[in-house]
């Protein structure tokens, strides 16, 4: 089958042919239809992030059908359209048992630890797979294994609550769910920050106020825009120190900074100014849980969160093609979202 694959940390992906993969008990195969190019394939990519193993095939948002079942699988039939939970884990330790399963102690992640998405097909354990309902697409269905459930999970995170201001640093995938999101957790406002027109136009449709850089330092246009007050919830996606920074400054007495974007940088923080003065929290964001996953698909399935539109980009499962993606997310460029559709 074709796949494409990191083979060189710092080096264009490639295209290879590999063996098809053979589902093991308790295991179904998926045919590949929808796979997301998210940011974090570009860190997995250039070495920011470590994979476990090279060659390796990226891609962690991805929707398909069942394909295949491993022994032992009974409540899954072949043909059924299913998305993918992409923490593979135990279910066992003591993290699994507290629902906090994204630090199981043998957690393993598709397209970092085992390979993923960017491929015809692909291997899972029956219970990482998520039924897709009719009224989503295979498109917002990828898309929502990521983007979307990190957002929700940083929003939960940071304890969003109805009327609270919330601001988006990164309008990308992640972001536009986030957006989206917080209408629906009842925030009274929201701010998208970024420098890409496009993306704070997207924001806007989705009821957000764009906040373009170019226009001065995003705090100070969101309080500003507060009347001095600031926002009670700041979500960072762009895993940049400058922007970590705008956001920390942006809060509002007892404000909540919620980082989930990647960085190998550290950023300063003014300790008394940003943070005891206004007794702020900086709290980190690792992935989501399964059951905030079957949340968001409830959320698609009746048309509360719209994924298709963010989704505006589709290409096949083209090395060339999918470099050009990574390349233009690496430098902060990318579209708001590109699907492979193998």
């Amino acid at each position: 089958m074709r796949a494409v694959q990191i083979v060189q940390l710092g080096q264009p992906l490639q295209a290879r042919d590999v063996p098809r993969p053979e589902p093991g008990a308790g295991e179904v195969r998926i045919k590949v239809a929808a796979a997301g190019i998210c940011h974090s394939d570009a860190h997995y990519r250039a070495g920011t992030a470590s994979v476990a193993r090279l060659p390796i095939t990226p891609g962690h948002e991805i929707s398909g059908s069942v394909d295949a079942l491993g022994a032992g699988v009974a409540n899954i039939a072949v043909g059924q359209r299913v998305a993918l939970h992409y923490l593979l884990t135990c279910g066992q330790c003591e993290y699994c048992r507290r629902g906090q399963e994204q630090f199981c102690t043998s957690a393993r992640m598709l397209g970092k630890h085992i390979d993923g998405g960017y491929a015809e097909y692909l291997v899972v354990p029956a219970r990482n797979a998520v039924p897709v309902p009719d009224a989503v697409t295979t498109a917002a269905a990828a898309i929502m294994m990521c983007s979307s459930a990190t957002a929700f999970h940083a929003l939960r995170k940071a304890r969003i609550a109805a009327g609270d201001r919330v601001a988006v640093f990164g309008a990308g995938g992640l972001g536009l769910s986030a957006v989206q999101l917080a209408g629906l957790c009842g925030a009274a406002e929201v701010f998208a920050v970024d420098i890409d027109p496009g993306k704070l136009a997207a924001a806007a449709r989705y009821g957000a106020q764009p906040i373009d850089p170019a226009h001065g330092a995003p705090d100070a246009q969101i309080r500003a825009a507060t009347h001095g007050r600031g926002v009670d919830v700041a979500l960072e996606f762009a895993g940049l120190p400058i922007t970590q920074q705008q956001a920390l400054a942006a809060l509002a007495v007892r404000g909540r900074l919620a980082l989930a974007g990647i960085s190998g940088v550290p950023f300063a923080v003014d300790s008394f100014a940003t943070v005891i003065n206004r007794e702020a929290e900086i709290i980190g964001v690792s992935d989501h849980t399964r059951d905030e996953l079957v949340t968001l698909m409830g959320f698609a399935q009746r048309g509360q969160l719209d994924l298709d539109s963010v989704a505006a980009d589709q290409v096949p499962l083209d090395a060339d093609a999918i470099n050009l993606r990574l390349n233009a997310l690496g430098s902060f460029h990318g579209h708001t979202r590109s699907v492979i559709t193998p």
